[in-house]
């Protein structure tokens, strides 16, 4: 992902909140990648996800123009949630060879909801099955 103008701050540095946004987009891609596109579950599942927890740890600031991976990660599953680990890297311009830097980490934690109720209900096994613990880097 890019940073653009609208995500950063008056000091020309990412918005803090804007690191949500970014794990956000890398949630929804990732699970678009497994087939699992937002819609389609409310469509086809009458269900969602939805955020219920979060906690991140900002380590050094993102700029303007700057490229960042982001990752996503299952740390844990439960019957009606997982716990996400995610990350924004800074990669490294082109022609330079430096390491990515960590910018900030976190946990995100998403509940599955009757998409009508907004009730808590179980996660579909199949999907499940198909979120396994693994990495993703969109």
């Amino acid at each position: 992902m890019r940073v653009y103008w609208e995500d950063t701050d008056a000091g020309g540095i990412v918005f803090y909140a804007n690191y949500l946004k970014f794990f956000e987009r890398a949630r929804t891609e990732w699970l678009r990648g497994l087939g699992l596109g937002q819609q389609h579950l409310r469509e086809t599942l009458d269900g969602m996800f939805v955020v219920t927890d979060t906690q991140l740890r900002y380590l050094r600031p993102a700029r303007l123009d700057d490229l960042l991976s982001v990752t996503a990660q299952v740390r844990e599953t439960g019957r009606a949630s997982l716990t996400i680990e995610q990350a924004a890297w800074l990669q490294s311009p082109q022609g330079h060879k430096e390491e990515p830097a960590l910018l900030c980490e976190g946990t995100v934690r998403i509940g599955w909801v009757d998409s009508q109720k907004m009730r808590p209900m179980r996660i579909p096994q199949d999907i499940l099955a198909l979120l396994q613990p693994h990495t993703v880097t969109p």
